[in-house]
């Protein structure tokens, strides 16, 4: 067995691939875009090759054009002629793994299992194709799950109004940085609180701050929340992803949970994207944080699909 990454000239044949079972794969003319635009590429994409030549499992790793490194796992298909898929496909997540260190890169790729139904858990042929999967990546160190709601907005919905609760205002990066540490306390979000634990708070605020500062979004986008009398109440930053406007990173300081004032939050930044013209904005929160799920479909957001996170702990 095999355990290679790709060549430019294979890209017809891993387009192809046939990644069957109730897990779906990303679309053929998805892959082929995002090759074209650098965010699938050769070193990214692995495969597992059989003695004769046959492709018996298939990696995509997706990352930003610009991008060093791989940022995510999207996609792992084995062939269901293969007796022990877990085994093969942790194999598999290893050798691209070491690869990426080899190349520089620090933590794992997180695993995004994407596109599972709402009812999955009583679907057995689902529940057995995410089974194998968990196995694999936990045999690849992913041994840390979080199951998150993916929420999107869509043209035509409605447009919450301002309500004059909070003043939205713009403001440096200290400002910033010092409000991303003080809603990261008691935060709901799993990985804000496995990231607390592991790095301390200070260092969690720069690590989510510098994810959104490389974000698409743009940082004059970012507001800081108060109430009408200048008190500190959050902040709104809206973002973006390479497919879509999106919600990005919203909360509210300790001392004033517990109002509403999440909704103002939200609001705000469907606010600013509804008026940029986008056509959907895409929001995600943990299936365990039931208030943020509410806030998003009191605010016209739906659940468009579950996906469950598969990481490496942090150190």
């Amino acid at each position: 067995m095999l355990f290679r990454p790709t060549a430019p000239a294979e890209l017809d044949r891993l387009a192809a691939y046939p990644a069957g079972g109730p897990v779906p794969a990303i679309a053929e003319d998805r892959f082929r875009e995002d090759w074209a635009a650098a965010q699938y590429r050769p070193e990214w994409t692995w495969v597992a090759e059989a003695e004769d030549g046959e492709l018996l499992a298939r990696a995509l790793w997706w990352g930003r054009g610009d991008g060093a490194y791989p940022a995510a796992l999207d996609c792992l298909h084995v062939r269901d002629t293969v007796a022990d898929p877990a085994g093969l496909a942790a194999g598999l997540l290893a050798a691209g793994h070491g690869a990426f260190r080899a190349a520089g890169a620090g933590r794992a790729p997180t695993y995004n299992l994407m596109s599972l139904p709402g009812d999955w858990r009583e679907r057995p042929d689902v529940v057995a194709a995410v089974d194998w999967r968990r196995a694999a990546a936990a045999g690849a160190g992913l041994t840390d799950e979080n199951e998150r709601l993916q929420f999107a907005w869509t043209a035509g919905s409605p447009v919450p109004e301002p309500t004059g609760r909070l003043v939205f205002t713009e403001a440096d990066d200290a400002a910033f940085l010092e409000v991303f540490r003080q809603v990261a306390a008691g935060s709901l979000d799993v990985h804000t609180r496995r990231t607390v634990e592991a790095m301390g708070a200070e260092e969690q605020a720069r690590d989510d701050m510098e994810f959104y500062l490389d974000a698409v979004g743009d940082r004059s986008w970012w507001r800081l929340a108060h109430l009408p009398d200048g008190t500190l109440a959050g902040m709104a930053i809206p973002s973006a992803t390479p497919y879509a406007r999106n919600v990005g990173y919203l909360g509210v300081v300790p001392g004033q949970r517990g109002r509403g004032l999440i909704d103002e939050v939200l609001g705000e930044i469907t606010r600013f994207h509804a008026a940029a013209g986008a056509e959907r904005i895409t929001a995600t929160t943990d299936l365990a944080n039931r208030p943020m799920a509410a806030a998003f479909r009191r605010a016209g957001y739906e659940v468009t699909e579950v996906r469950l996170n598969l990481e490496q702990p942090h150190a």
